[in-house]
């Protein structure tokens, strides 16, 4: 039973421990550097700051993702421009609950947030492209491959090749 809600103050240190659990080799096939992770207690502060925003006002939005009612992964977005875009990224926890095609069902249960509460019109989502599981489940979701090149995506990625997928709200609504 997959389940996508609103993230929560509660949840915050299940998403950290994430970060600061996982292992080198894990930073590196998603394209970051763990050495560039922020101190813990200001990343938690940054949460519950974009946690108690408006969602007019939002620089990251994230939702928890849930099998079983237990949270087994995240999906945010960041550099929110309120009605035009934002940049998704997926995240599943652990080993044991990635592999098993529920990325698909969870990216999707996750759009109508998107959408619906920063009224964006395009969702953007640049993953490693050297990182095939998020590649595959963007595309199996329907979202439209727009090109590959170099760039550092994100304050704790490296200089990296990504994939740049898109969704626009018309193909959204199609779905």
């Amino acid at each position: 039973m997959l389940n996508v809600r609103e993230i929560e103050i509660k949840d915050i240190d299940l998403l950290l421990d994430y970060w600061y659990n996982s292992s080198n080799e894990h930073f590196l096939k998603m394209g970051a550097d763990s050495c560039k992770l922020p101190l813990r207690k200001d990343f938690f502060n940054a949460l519950v700051s974009q946690i108690n925003l408006p969602y007019e006002e939002k620089k990251a939005y994230a939702l928890i993702w849930e099998d079983k009612e237990k949270q087994i992964g995240h999906s945010n977005i960041n550099d929110i421009v309120f009605r035009k875009e934002a940049y998704m990224h997926l995240h599943v926890w652990n080993t044991s609950n990635r592999r098993k095609g529920s990325g698909v069902d969870l990216v999707k249960k996750s759009l109508p947030f998107y959408f619906k509460n920063l009224q964006i019109e395009t969702l953007f989502c640049q993953p490693y492209a050297l990182n095939p599981a998020p590649n595959k489940t963007l595309e199996k979701v329907g979202f439209e491959f727009v090109k590959e090149y170099v760039t550092i995506p994100g304050s704790i990625n490296f200089e990296q090749k990504v994939n740049l997928w898109k969704m626009t709200r018309d193909r959204f609504l199609e779905m």
